[in-house]
């Protein structure tokens, strides 16, 4: 077997506005596999300024994989315990490659029968005008779920994007998160937490930087709106570690991005201990190409959580691989009739 990585660099159509800056592009790293013509693909999923694993020796660590491959997937894997986005890429790589088809990685009626996966649709920070278009946009393409990033703009402005829709549509027709990024000080977060919850919101993520555990303790212990732990969720490695945070934190959710986490694997002890202790959980993707949303997709498809989950942002880049993945209706479905962008593929692998 030979090994690869390549870098590729994903173009947003319009730039995406987060409380850390504005997104205009997104690095991603390729992890190919070949044997003859028989080949996997896994995608090391980077997320600079976020990324556990954004060091400068990251592409050193790349080729390492490359020239220790014939190690096989589970030694790797303990040797990548502070590099989780390329944890994720191994594992997608030997799965991809040891399964008959390389983009087909876990059996579901989602990749079968064309069953969806229901998704909230995601409004990016901007101004008020960008952010209600989005919101319109949403809410015509049927989505019964919309995420809205707050925390960049005059919060006033923002309760006023959000009493707009529900002045429209009740908690029971649409549901509403809201995700601060860590946007909120922690002294004003308490106050600003009983606003938002008297619209009725389903819940918000990481109000306050994460890192303040005994802060964000007494949030979720006093909040009248439910909160979700994520980027808290980063570079919390070892599982009596995770066992702590949770423990300590009691939240009422957490979100499991597997390119931040440790893969399948890293995302699956998170859900583990979540479950034990009575914590509710969901799956989001971290901006990676379809080739790494495909993944994470069939993936959270045999977990068969009945919430809507984040996985909308295929759509967001120029020139993504073209694949049968496809958001309609509010839900994310993949379509064997149509086929994956072969020919950039083929660029990619060589």
């Amino acid at each position: 077997m030979e090994a690869n990585y390549k870098k590729y660099t994903l173009h947003f159509k319009r730039p995406g506005g987060t409380s850390r800056g504005v997104l205009h592009t997104k690095d991603t790293y390729f992890l190919i596999l070949k044997d003859g013509n028989k080949f996997g693909i896994g995608e090391c999923g980077l997320f600079r300024g976020l990324s556990y694993d954004d060091v400068p020796e990251y592409e050193e660590k790349c080729r390492w994989i490359v020239e220790h491959i014939h190690l096989g997937k589970n030694i790797l894997l303990s040797q990548l315990q502070a590099f989780p986005s390329i944890q994720f890429g191994v594992e997608q790589a030997f799965m991809s490659f040891h399964s008959e088809n390389p983009f087909h990685l876990f059996d579901s009626s989602f990749l079968n029968k064309k069953e969806p996966i229901a998704i909230n649709g995601l409004v990016w920070m901007g101004d008020v005008d960008f952010m209600h278009d989005q919101i319109q946009e949403k809410l015509e393409d049927g989505f019964d779920c919309i995420k809205m990033k707050i925390g960049a703009i005059d919060f006033k402005k923002e309760l006023k994007l959000l009493e707009s829709i529900r002045e429209r549509f009740s908690k029971e027709k649409i549901e509403l998160r809201v995700d601060a990024n860590g946007a909120f000080a922690p002294e004003e977060a308490l106050d600003k937490l009983a606003t938002l919850a008297k619209l009725d919101l389903h819940s918000i993520e990481q109000p306050i930087k994460q890192g303040n555990w005994l802060q964000m303790k007494s949030l979720c212990a006093k909040t009248s709106l439910p909160i979700a732990l994520d980027e808290e969720l980063i570079g919390i490695l070892d599982v009596t570690e995770k066992e702590k945070l949770l423990l300590t934190i009691k939240p009422q959710y957490i979100i499991l991005k597997p390119s931040l986490v440790g893969g399948f694997r890293g995302s699956e002890e998170w859900i583990g201990l979540a479950e034990k202790l009575g914590i509710a959980w969901w799956i989001t993707s971290a901006l990676e190409s379809n080739i790494g949303l495909n993944a994470i997709a069939q993936w959270t498809a045999i977990l068969d959580s009945k919430m809507p989950q984040g996985l909308g942002t295929g759509s967001l880049f120029t020139n993504n691989i073209e694949s049968p993945l496809e958001v309609k209706h509010g839900g994310l479905y993949y379509d064997q009739h149509k086929r994956w962008n072969e020919n950039l593929i083929k660029e990619i692998c060589i």
